[in-house]
């Protein structure tokens, strides 16, 4: 299984819905609370390009956000790229 790192802040309604999918699913995750950090901050930005939270990645893979991963899981293509080897 892949590993899956997911950047995140308190109190966003983004990062708890993507949150709640990946441990609906099972899958055992990472996450990095990065609002209030900035060397995480940066660390999220340089790997992802993008400012907003939450920011999720499969391996190395960015897949976005919460919307984006929301639309593979409606296209049923995020069970076979979190399961994929990493």
């Amino acid at each position: 299984m892949s590993q899956v790192t997911i950047y995140t802040k308190p109190y966003c309604p983004y990062c708890v819905r993507a949150l709640a999918l990946l441990e609906e699913k099972g899958v055992d995750f990472t996450e990095v609370e990065a609002a209030f950090d900035p060397e995480k901050r940066q660390e999220m930005m340089r790997r992802s390009g993008r400012t907003t939270f939450p920011q999720i990645f499969v391996g190395d893979r960015h897949i976005g956000g919460c919307d984006e991963m929301m639309a593979l899981e409606r296209a049923g293509e995020l069970d076979e790229l979190l399961t994929a080897d990493a």
